[in-house]
């Protein structure tokens, strides 16, 4: 099943990239209709006052990141919560745009991880973030098992050695989730000048965004998700769960700006929030009782790039955060599932005197 979600995530990116390059594709004569309106609506006209397009260059890039996953409970009525965290990789790569291909090879650093304070934690996180012209792709497919406790300290009613955390290095993760976002401002505004390099954007400016996602989430344990040396035993109503799974689908809508100082530092922030319904069931334990409930999903999603950019050079730090808070069945409780990547990138442009296809 991973092999096929790793196919379908890389097909979805060269999909969408392709769509990203729509500018520069001449339409076929014999197009329909229907194509020619798709096609027309996918074009855009860059502002060359505020966008430079480097897509005809090819962008070497060394980068390093590290994508996340979290978990939490949260009781509003007790003001208490438990939050699971994996112990997730540093990886150092390298990569290259030219054109509508990209492609990133990352090297894992597993002598950070720490894992005699964390715990172990395998997993195989496919997310990926798409920036074409107008749209923008969020795909998650993350897969984690190990998860350890960050805010044990007065969480929990027992002694933990110095140095190490709780973990649980039964709990599974699944996570599936698309997301799509329509870019208004296209002309002006590039989401592709700080996460791919392959535009620079020389002045400021910003842009409506809209769209929709859907998700799914599970996490199962072999015994209950919630520990049971609490400080206090009556957290989530004293219900204990070994299994969850989520549904969700929501609508957003933000807007992103980009400041640009002095022609080349930039600061590129954006901010969606999403509104939909959820569908969540829980597993009690030991009974094996299901609860389940029809809710109120919120989700947000921030970026944010910072950096400098110029015709040739590109150096900048880039975050994805989404953060997903889906109501549960017991009163006055709600789960609280993230996602994201954080990364550092140093690019250089070069162009060439010839085009390779």
């Amino acid at each position: 099943m991973r092999e096929w979600l790793t196919l379908l995530s890389g097909c979805l990116c060269m999909f969408i990239t392709v769509l990203g390059q729509t500018q520069n594709t001449p339409l076929p004569e014999n197009a329909t209709p229907a194509v020619k309106k798709a096609m027309n609506w996918l074009t855009t006209d860059n502002d060359s006052n505020y966008i430079e397009d480097h897509t005809k260059d090819i962008t070497f890039r060394f980068f390093g990141t590290r994508k996340y996953n979290s978990y939490d409970i949260v009781d509003r009525k007790r003001n208490l919560d438990v939050l699971y965290r994996p112990n997730t990789p540093l990886n150092i790569g390298f990569g290259m745009n030219y054109k509508f291909i990209g492609i990133n090879l990352a090297f894992n650093l597993p002598f950070i991880n720490k894992e005699y304070k964390y715990g172990r934690t395998r997993g195989l996180d496919l997310q990926t973030h798409v920036y074409a012209r107008k749209i923008v792709v969020d795909f998650y497919g993350q897969f984690y098992k190990g998860y350890y406790i960050s805010n044990s300290k007065g969480l929990l009613d027992i002694f933990t050695p110095e140095g190490k955390l709780p973990i649980r290095p039964d709990i599974h993760n699944l996570t599936l989730g698309l997301g799509v976002q329509y870019v208004f401002n296209d002309g002006r505004f590039s989401y592709r000048a700080a996460y791919l390099q392959n535009d620079y954007q020389k002045k400021s400016a910003g842009s409506l965004i809209i769209g929709a996602e859907i998700f799914g989430v599970r996490m199962k344990g072999d015994s209950s998700i919630i520990p049971s040396n609490l400080s206090k035993n009556d957290f989530f109503n004293n219900q204990h769960f070994d299994r969850t799974g989520i549904m969700s689908a929501a609508v957003n809508a933000g807007y992103a700006y980009t400041f640009v100082y002095n022609k080349h530092f930039f600061l590129t922030f954006s901010l969606t929030g999403s509104i939909g319904s959820n569908y969540t069931s829980l597993s009690l334990t030991p009974s094996d009782t299901k609860l389940s409930k029809v809710g109120l999903q919120l989700n947000n999603t921030e970026r944010i790039s910072i950096g400098y950019n110029s015709s040739r050079y590109f150096a900048g730090i880039h975050y994805v955060n989404i953060t997903m808070r889906s109501t549960s069945p017991v009163p006055d409780t709600y789960q609280r599932i993230g996602a994201g990547d954080f990364r550092l990138s140093i690019a250089r442009r070069f162009k060439l005197k010839k085009k390779l296809f």
